[in-house]
C-alpha cells in the first residue's frame, strides 16, 4: 500500500457524507447540550487525526498489513461497518435515542481503530482511541441531557382536553 490510502479515503467519505447531509438538512438545528471543552478538544484532535491517517500513511509510522489476509479482511470488515453505519443513519436519522447516539459513535470509532490495528499505524491507533473515548462520551451525555430537557418540558406543559385538573 502506498502513502495514499485510497480505501481509507473511500471509507472516510462514506461515513462523512451522511453527516454532511444531516447537517445541511438540519440547518443549524442540531443541538449538542453537553458542554465540556476538554472532551470536544480531544474529540476534534482525534477526528482530524483519524481522517488524516486513514487517508495518508505517513512513512515510518505504519508497518503495513501484518499478515497476508489482513488486506481483504480490512476491506471486508470496514465495508460491513460502513454499510451498517449508513443503514443506521437512514433508519434513525430523525430519532434522538441513546441507541442512535451510541451506535453512530461506536461504528466510526470501530472503523478507525480497526484500520489502525490492521495497518499497524501508531498515529491512527492513538487518534482513534482519543476520538472514540471523547465522541462516545459526548454523544451519550448530549442525548441524555436532551432527554431530560424534553421530559421537563412535558411536565411543564398544561394538560389539554376536556377534563383538566386545576
Amino acid at each position: 500500500m502506498n502513502m495514499i490510502n485510497s480505501f481509507g479515503i473511500a471509507f472516510v467519505l462514506a461515513i462523512l457524507i451522511p453527516n454532511i447531509v444531516v447537517v445541511q438538512l438540519s440547518k443549524g438545528k442540531m443541538q449538542f447540550e453537553w458542554k465540556q471543552f476538554a472532551a470536544y478538544a480531544v474529540e476534534g484532535i482525534g477526528r482530524c487525526g483519524c481522517v488524516a491517517f486513514m487517508m495518508i500513511n505517513v512513512p515510518g509510522t505504519w508497518s503495513g498489513f501484518w499478515f497476508p489476509e489482513a488486506f481483504p479482511l480490512y476491506v471486508l470488515i470496514n465495508t460491513v461497518l460502513v454499510i451498517a453505519y449508513i443503514v443506521l443513519w437512514l433508519l434513525l436519522w430523525d430519532k434522538d435515542t441513546v441507541f442512535k447516539a451510541l451506535s453512530l459513535s461506536i461504528i466510526p470509532s470501530a472503523i478507525f481503530l480497526f484500520s489502525g490495528v490492521a495497518l499497524l499505524s501508531v498515529p491512527l491507533i492513538v487518534s482513534a482511541v482519543m476520538f472514540a473515548c471523547a465522541h462516545i462520551l459526548i454523544s451519550y451525555k448530549s442525548v441524555m441531557i436532551r432527554k431530560r430537557i424534553n421530559e421537563t418540558k412535558k411536565l411543564e406543559e398544561p394538560e389539554s382536553g376536556f377534563f383538566r385538573i386545576g
